[in-house]
Parts: structure tokens; sequence; C-alpha cells
């Protein structure tokens, strides 16, 4: 954090029409945004104090170490150093070229430094910049909103490290010096999943190509359901609460970020969000409108804090007395325990799940029970073995996906297997499951983050897994936990291609050349010792052998026999479930080709039966892919 104060004096130019020479050489068609005063920004308007001494001039930009400057003032609200705040606002502008362009620099916080476009009042693009006071040239295509009134709104409302701005150059124009990215229309860009979760692009707000571009996602947070709705909420690096709906877990609605960041020197970090339905904690003013509340924790990774919604997660509020505990670490999960009566919340720390428990979500007490060796994003709950209710046990789930299975008093796990893997692939980390279920059809349901999922020139990064349902059933081992993909994909099959009673000798391949790239494929099979089955999907092997797995990690073995084998393959991932759900691989790809085939080496494989089912896309009702 750098401190710097000045005068006014010698701000005496116009902002960004003060070089002569730079004008000259400008297209002729471009229209510049703003008319500034001598010493001030004229008929703009500002609120707070972070640009009362008006814009940069040449003289203080190498004190302000601001490089690559088009004229010599830039629009700063570092002049008084990072603690300032406030913002400028623009005069309404109809918008008259494609493109809106820009230079940019200071600080990253979306939401706290950056340069917004306004229309109605609404923001439509938003652009931070990326702790660097080198301005780096950006643009916004707006020719969507071409012939619309608009403004564009400078803001700094952070004050720590980086908690500034500072804007140049800021044009209408045909041709901007960098064009902004452009992979195609919404949700059809080349790389998108179909029918897989990914973050839309909200705004461009990242300059420098790297993992935290605009689009990212990454830990699941607060699955839950409620009033037909499911809600899935995921981190966007620690700024805010990604936040989508759906009403049959394939076709999302990405809503608005749910909340955000309190202050730049917190972050919010991963954490739960249940439905209050009793209104233990007084939240909502109307008993009869049960508050959700989501938990999460401060990038301290000491402090609990808690944002709640009123109205079915479409708005939310910061808990006014925030935070509500001081404990460490991280990543609360919570959730009510009816037998005693009482909210239990599981919090990562120190390498272990720390068990707490409150009346009112409020306020927490230690149980003294740590689950012991333990690492991030807890997730713990209860199913019945076999489907018999009268025989129920609890299941704890870890970030890196290892689960283990044992008893729950409400204060105290009692581990009582081993810990086994949840899913074998490379991909799979963070696995929530969507709480509240209960108050629908009862299934427990899960999704992971599919970690180091990245698209390249895409305006999106990282992807969720498919949703499946979980089980606990009984094995000559003892009872294990079942994985299986949502019923719910048969929404997006248009017809079949099947395969019966078919011996692929060795060396033999069988085409599958349905059309399209995403399919749901079945099938029953039989596999001699020293045999190997290949699923040849899009350029990717998918291998089996009578007892193992082989999918983009080493093989893994199931208890007995390969009996039958379930693929859902999308743009970018191939998910293999084995026996039913007994063993499952979570998998990224880039495809290579469009072919799908199987092939038998080292003996011959019985096929009883193959099913490939063709998919529509999720995001557009009826298209294929």
């Amino acid at each position: 954090m750098r401190t710097f104060r000045t005068t006014a004096r010698g701000l005496t130019r116009l902002v960004l029409a003060a070089n002569l020479a730079f004008l000259a050489s400008a297209c002729a068609d471009d229209l510049w945004i703003g008319n500034f005063s001598v010493t001030n920004y004229g008929a703009w308007t500002a609120t707070g104090t972070a640009f009362n001494l008006g814009p940069a001039s040449d003289g203080l930009l190498p004190k302000l170490e601001i490089e690559n400057a088009a004229g010599d003032q830039v629009i700063s609200s570092e002049i008084e150093g990072d603690g300032p705040m406030g913002t400028l606002t623009s005069p309404e502008f109809k918008i008259v070229r494609p493109y809106i362009a820009f230079r940019i620099g200071g600080g990253d916080y979306e939401h706290e430094t950056c340069l917004n476009l306004l229309i109605r009042g609404h923001v439509v693009r938003s652009a931070t910049g990326w702790r660097s006071d080198r301005l780096a040239p950006a643009s916004w295509d707006v020719r969507r909103f071409l012939g619309q009134m608009a403004q564009v709104q400078i803001v700094d409302e952070a004050s720590g490290d980086w908690g500034h701005i500072n804007v140049d150059h800021l044009i209408q124009t045909d041709s901007p010096e960098r064009l902004p990215v452009d992979a195609g229309p919404l949700y059809r860009e080349a790389l998108r999943p179909q029918f897989h979760f990914t973050a839309r692009q909200w705004t461009m707000n990242r300059l420098n190509p790297g993992p935290k571009e605009e689009g990212w996602l990454n830990d699941l947070n607060g699955l839950i359901y409620y009033d037909g709705e499911y809600h899935l909420f995921a981190q966007r690096w620690w700024k805010c609460w990604l936040h989508a709906v759906s009403r049959d877990l394939i076709h999302w609605t990405e809503l608005e970020p749910a909340f955000w960041e309190e202050a730049n020197e917190t972050g919010d970090q991963s954490g739960t969000c249940v439905v209050d339905d009793h209104n233990t904690s007084g939240l909502s003013p109307d008993p009869a409108k049960p508050p959700m509340v989501a938990f999460w924790s401060r990038n301290d990774n000491r402090t609990q804090c808690i944002c709640y919604s009123l109205d079915h997660g479409r708005t939310w509020k910061h808990y006014e007395k925030n935070p509500i505990m001081e404990f460490p670490e991280r990543d609360p999960k919570v959730f009510w325990y009816a037998p005693g009566n009482h909210w239990v919340m599981l919090l990562y720390g120190n390498g272990q799940y720390h068990i707490l428990t409150s009346t009112n979500l409020l306020h927490w007490q230690d149980a003294h029970h740590p689950i012991r060796d333990c690492f991030e994003c807890p997730d713990f709950f209860e199913l019945p073995v076999d489907g018999n209710r009268s025989e129920m046990k609890w299941v704890l789930i870890q970030g890196s996906g290892k689960y283990s299975i044992g008893s729950f008093d409400g204060t105290e796990f009692k581990e009582e297997t081993p810990r086994f893997a949840c899913d074998t692939g490379p991909n799979f980390y963070a696995t929530q499951t969507w709480g509240n279920t209960e108050t629908g059809d009862g299934r427990r349901i899960q999704a992971a983050w599919m970690r180091l999922s990245s698209f390249p020139d895409m305006p999106f990064s990282q992807q969720v897994s498919f949703p499946c349902e979980l089980t606990l059933r009984s094995t000559p081992n003892g009872p294990r936990l079942f994985r299986e993909p949502i019923r719910e994909i048969a929404l997006l099959h248009r017809g079949q291609d099947a395969w019966t009673n078919r011996t692929v000798q060795a060396g033999a391949t069988l085409p599958l050349e349905p059309e399209g790239r995403l399919f749901h494929i079945r099938a029953e099979v039989s596999i001699p010792q020293g045999a190997k089955l290949t699923f040849n999907i899009r350029g990717i092997p998918v291998m089996l052998t009578g007892r193992t797995l082989e999918s983009g990690t080493p093989p893994a073995p199931v208890a007995d026999q390969i009996k039958s084998v379930e693929i859902l393959v999308d743009r970018t991932s191939i998910e293999t479930f084995i026996n039913r759900g007994e063993l499952s691989s979570t998998r990224f790809i880039l495809p290579q080709d469009n072919g799908l085939s199987v092939k038998a080496e080292g003996g011959p494989v019985n096929i009883q039966s193959l099913t490939v089912w063709p998919l529509n896309s999720a995001w557009t009702a009826g298209v294929a892919d």
C-alpha cells in the first residue's frame, strides 16, 4: 500500500483530451466519454472523497507509478493513497459505437475497485485492474446496447492494499486497442459443457490471462433445496458466492452473485446454507417466511460470519453483528439435528473437524469432540442402509473426497469404517450434497467441483460434476457409499441406439456412431480374466478389465466383478460409473475427435446389452450438440 498527498495545483488540463498528438492519431469516429473542467471532473457526479482532487496530471503519474497512460492525465482514486473511498459517475450518453474502450489499472476487487457500465442504473459490464498501476487496454462489446442511454461509473469502495482504481482513454469506438474475448454466444461457446454447470461471464473484468478470470468457480457452497428449487452456490476466488437455481438439477438459471465479500481485507470462503424453518435465529420478522441463512468464513481463517435471505435467496443481507464467533478456521458445515433439537456445525481447523452446537444459529458452543486427521470442506449427513430407515448411518465426506461411515449422537462422531474414495477420477474435489431434500423427494444428491478443468480461450473456467444420487448399500465388506447419475438425465435423451448379445473378439472394434457429441451410455458386460474392454470416447480411452476401471488414473478395483458400466459424455468431461455406482470416475478432457467405439483386447468380451442415448443441450431446449 502506498500513500501520497498533493494539491490540485497543476491539474489544469482537460482529462483524456489534452494531448493533441494523441487525439490526431485517434480514429475519427472515436467519441470521448467525459468532459471535465480544468481542475475537477465537471458534470460527473462524485461521492465520498476518493476523487476530490481531480485527475492525476503528468507530473504526478511517475510518483503514483502509473505507466502506459494514453495522455498526461488519468482518472485516479490514488492521489491521497488507498484510504479514501467514493464513486465517480458520468452524465448519461447514448451508445452509438460497438465498443467502449479504456485503459485500466489498480486493484482487482470485483464490486469494489472497478469501472462499471450502467444502463437504467444497473451494472451491465464491469472491469477491474489487475494489481498493477501499468494501465492495460481493455474494451466491452456493447452492440446489444446500441441506441440506449448509459453511464460509466468508477468505483473505489476499498481502503486496504490496492484499494484504488486508475482509468484512462475512455472512448466509444469502432476499433478498440484490445478487442474483448468473443468465444461465441453465451452457453454455446465452443468448449462450454452442455449439461454440466459452469459460470456465465457476468462481466469482463480480468485483463491479464490466468485462472482467476471472470467466469471462474471453485468450491461448492451451501447446496440447499427449498420450496421446489435446488440452489447451487460456489466460490469465485473468495470474492463472492455464485448462485444458480434449478427445479430439475438439469436446467440451471444463474442469478446474480448471492453476496460479495464484506471488505477487501476479508473475503468470503466456503460454507453452508440452511433453511431456518422455525426462525430460531429470529432473523425473519415474519415467522411464516423462514430465513435462508448462509454460513461462511472470512479469509482471516478465524472469524465466522452469516448472510441471510428472506425472499427465497434472491437478495441477501450481511448480518449486522458479524462475525458471529471467532473460531479457527474455515468451511462451516451446518445442519439441524432433530433428536437433540439443536443445530450442529462442523468447522475445519488445524487438521481436524471441530463439532459445535447451537439452538439459534447465532451463538455456538464447542462440543470438544473433534474428528481428527481431516481436510477442508466437510459434508456430513445420514443415510439408510439398503433403504431401511430403521438402520441409519452417518456419512462424513472430506474435501478430498474421502468418506467414512459411523454413528453420531449430536456431539460426537464415531467412525466405524476406514476412509474410502467417493470417486477415483482426477478432477473430483470439494464435494457437497443438497440439504433439506427431506422436504422434497428425500434423495441425497451430490456434486463436486471438477478442479483443474481449464478451457483454453474461453470466458469461463472450471465446471461442476453431474449430480449423483448417493445410497448406502450392504456389501460383503460392510456398508459402502454408491453414487449414480440422477434419473433426470433422461430429460435430455433424444432417441437411442442399442446393441444386444454381442461378442467382441480380441482385437476387434465395435463402432458406435450416433450423431452428436453428448452421450449417455449404459452397458451390461462380461469381461473374462486376461481380457480388456476399452471405450474409445472422442479419442479418450476408458479401460475395463474384469475387476478394474482405468480412466485418467491408475486402475481402481471393484470388490468382485465388473458387470455394468454407465458413462456420461459432455463436451469436456467423461464420468464413468461401475456396478450401479460401486465405483465412479470424474474426469475433465479436451476431446481429440468425435468418434465413439468399443474394442476388446486379450480375449473376447461379451456385451449383453449396450445403449447409447445422444443428448440435447441443457442450455438450449431441444437443441442437439
